[in-house]
C-alpha cells in the first residue's frame, strides 16, 4: 500500500490545478477569471509497482458563488518525467520528503488507466485520500455492461442518477456499463455522489 506522507508540497496542489484547469476544453469558468478552488473530496489507488502516485481528486469552483462547480481531477505524482507525457503534465512540485514530484492529468497516465481499469474489474481496491492503508468504502464499483471504452467524468454533477451523470460534458461516461461512483462535499458541505469513470461499449 502506497504511504501518504503529512508533509508541504510546493506549489500545492490546488495551486497547480488552478493554473492548469483554465487551459482544458471542459472548464466552465469565465475567461479571464482565475477558479477559486476547494477541495471537496477524493479518493486514491496504489500503484502495484509502488513508483506512481495516484489520486482521484475533486475540487469545487467558488469562483462564481452563485453557481460552484465541481470538476474530477485525477492527479498522478511521479518522481522522473513520463515518457511522451508533455501534453498531460499539469505541473512540477516540490514534495518535503520525496523531492520534486512530476504532476501529471491521470487521465492521460498509462498506470492510472491500468489501476482504474483494475478497479472497474474488482482487481483494485480503493483507499482514502488521506490515510495510508485504509480502505475507502464510499467508492462503489457497480457492475453493468462492460465494454472497452473507459471514460472519465470531469464536471460532476451532484443531481446524477446513479448509471450516468446528468448534463455532463461528451468525455463523461454516458449509458450504460460498469462504472465507479464516488463521494464529495459539495458547496455547502452537504455529501454528493457521482459517477467518476465507466466502461462502455
Amino acid at each position: 500500500m502506497a504511504v501518504v506522507h503529512r508533509t508541504t508540497m510546493t506549489p500545492g496542489k490546488l495551486e497547480l490545478v488552478a493554473s492548469w484547469l483554465p487551459s482544458q476544453a471542459w472548464y466552465e469558468g469565465r475567461p479571464g477569471r482565475a477558479p477559486e478552488l476547494m477541495k471537496a473530496g477524493g479518493f486514491r489507488l496504489d500503484d502495484p509497482e509502488g513508483e506512481v502516485g495516484i489520486e482521484f481528486m475533486v475540487v469545487t469552483d467558488t469562483a462564481d458563488a452563485a453557481a460552484p462547480v465541481t470538476y474530477h481531477v485525477p492527479l498522478t505524482y511521479r518522481g522522473a518525467p513520463l515518457p511522451g507525457g508533455d501534453a498531460a503534465l499539469v505541473g512540477t512540485s516540490e514534495h518535503g520528503i520525496l523531492g520534486t514530484r512530476w504532476v501529471y492529468d491521470a487521465a492521460q497516465d498509462p498506470v492510472a488507466l491500468a489501476q482504474l481499469r483494475a478497479l472497474l474489474r474488482g482487481e483494485a481496491v480503493p483507499q482514502d485520500q488521506s490515510a495510508s492503508d485504509t480502505p475507502d468504502p464510499t467508492v462503489v464499483v457497480v457492475a453493468g455492461e462492460e465494454g472497452p471504452e473507459l471514460t472519465v467524468a470531469r464536471v460532476l454533477r451532484a443531481d446524477a442518477p446513479a448509471d450516468a451523470p446528468a448534463d455532463a460534458p461528451a468525455d463523461a461516461p454516458a449509458g450504460p456499463g460498469t462504472h465507479v461512483t464516488a463521494t464529495w462535499q459539495d458547496a455547502d458541505g452537504k455529501p454528493a455522489r457521482a459517477v467518476f469513470a465507466a466502461l462502455r461499449t
